[in-house]
């Protein structure tokens, strides 16, 4: 950060880019190469794209590109996955497997795979020019602070920020702010129930108790909407240090009354990307009830997918874009549910769904589900629920669901609308309240990081 305030404007990109380089490669040693490969692809192909749109053979360089681009992702993703499935069907038949070695994925290939694709993309829809600066294109692919998990960024939002950008003390603030509060979501809350959450999905099958079954897929919707969220806030607020503004990722996804609602809500940048790069191009709602909702689902399996190369990571997926569809079924009889109803209905349907997102196989998630509803009743001895429940975790969840609700921002309106803001004191008494925070939550999180286990952002995996 020093290095980059004391350079020359028209250095500013290339230190970025070799910070980035050099973090990316830290994590991952030789496969910066994948990384690099897919910056070189990407940027070749939009430069054709444009030279040779008058000749009509923009569209196939634009496929040449897509296939170039999730071949990389395949082959390093779902290679495994496909060869066992491959194999499950070979046994049937009495065929001979194939034998695949265990393949390296690639940390953030995902994010970077959609990144690159969003950028072709764009340059092929005319919404925006090819850059002819390599180092302009790499610097939007690999920029450190959102690199590994999002959110994922447009290049048609980012292009301009590239070019020029202004950082002022306002800014700088605001990203150091921003940066704490996300900080503070993953080590102080996410960390924390993150204990109860592993242990418990841990737990031999057969052993589980239905109060110990909620408990943990209660803690683990909290760790999971934290650590995502808390990593976002610190991509936003780094990049707004650096002059940056980058898409929001969250907006209390928990408070939404409906899976729709919710995708409006969660991870907003995977969600629009998805609608605007495989849902439109694929009909959208254009072709009647019956092709839209098959495209709701399909693009729903896709999503599942992505989040990784199983059969659990599908079906919950397929779960979602069930939902989705049964919503839009049902319309507007919905909106004449008691709103709290509504809202319990979504709350059952995520954590049913973050089962399948968090259990290591199908039959985990089946074993898992049944001894949450009672269905199947704990035939061993297992870890009783005081064995994780304490004034720790109970504090723990009792602030994350608050901060999982806009109360803060509901408080800071309702004070703006009665005008305190305008009374000294009361500009007194807040100022010193988030002086007192943001230090306060920045040096716990330094106590926690530095006495606790390494516990790494869940979406690297993804």
């Amino acid at each position: 950060m020093a290095l980059y305030f004391a350079c020359p404007t028209r250095w500013k990109n290339h230190v970025l880019l070799a910070a980035s380089l050099i973090f990316y490669a830290w994590g991952e040693k030789g496969f910066v190469v994948v990384m690099l490969v897919s910056i070189a692809l990407n940027y070749t192909s939009a430069i054709l794209i444009e030279t040779y749109r008058e000749r009509k053979l923009d569209r196939a360089i634009l496929i040449a590109s897509l296939v170039g681009n999730l071949g990389l992702l395949v082959g390093f993703k779902y290679a495994n996955f496909l060869a066992d499935n491959l194999n499950a069907l070979l046994r049937l038949v009495g065929g001979t497997p194939v034998s695949l070695p265990p393949i390296h994925l690639p940390i953030g290939i995902s994010f970077f795979t959609f990144h690159a694709i969003s950028y072709v993309m764009d340059v092929y829809r005319k919404e925006v020019k090819a850059d002819r600066d390599p180092a302009g294109i790499a610097l939007y692919i690999t920029l450190f602070s959102q690199l590994i998990a999002g959110p994922i960024l447009r290049y048609h939002d980012v292009a301009g920020q590239i070019a020029k950008r202004m950082v002022g003390s306002d800014d700088f603030a605001a990203g150091v702010r921003r940066f704490i509060v996300g900080f503070g979501k993953k080590m102080l809350i996410a960390n924390t129930l993150a204990v109860p959450a592993d242990a418990i999905f841990g737990q031999a099958q057969g052993t589980l108790t239905c109060s110990v079954a909620w408990l943990g897929v209660i803690c683990y919707a909290l760790q999971l909407y934290f650590d995502f969220s808390g990593y976002s806030d610190m991509a936003i607020g780094l990049g707004r240090m650096f002059g940056f503004r980058f898409t929001e990722n969250f907006n209390y996804p928990y408070v939404s009354q409906s899976v729709t609602e919710f995708w409006r809500r969660w991870h907003i940048s995977l969600s629009t990307w998805f609608r605007d790069y495989l849902y439109i191009p694929l009909g959208g709602n254009r072709h009647g009830t019956a092709r839209t909702y098959g495209n709701l689902v399909f693009v729903f399996f896709i999503c599942g997918l992505w989040h990784g190369a199983s059969w659990s990571f599908i079906l919950w997926g397929l779960l979602h874009g069930a939902l989705l569809v049964a919503e839009r079924v049902l319309g507007s009889w919905r909106g004449r549910v008691w709103s709290p109803v509504r809202h319990a209905y979504l709350i059952l349907a995520v954590l049913i769904g973050w089962v399948f997102f968090r259990a290591d196989t199908l039959t985990h998630a089946v074993a898992y589900l049944s001894a949450m509803f009672g269905i199947a009743p704990a035939a061993a001895a297992g870890a009783t629920f005081a064995s994780y429940w304490n004034a720790e975790i109970m504090l723990t969840i009792i602030i994350g669901a608050v901060a999982s609700t806009p109360v803060f921002p509901a408080v800071r309106a309702f004070a703006t609308g009665h005008g305190w803001h305008g009374l000294p004191a009361f500009h007194t008494a807040t100022a010193l309240a988030r002086v007192s925070f943001y230090l306060g939550t920045f040096s716990l999180s330094v106590l926690w990081l530095a006495s606790g286990t390494h516990n790494p952002f869940i979406y690297f995996r993804f």
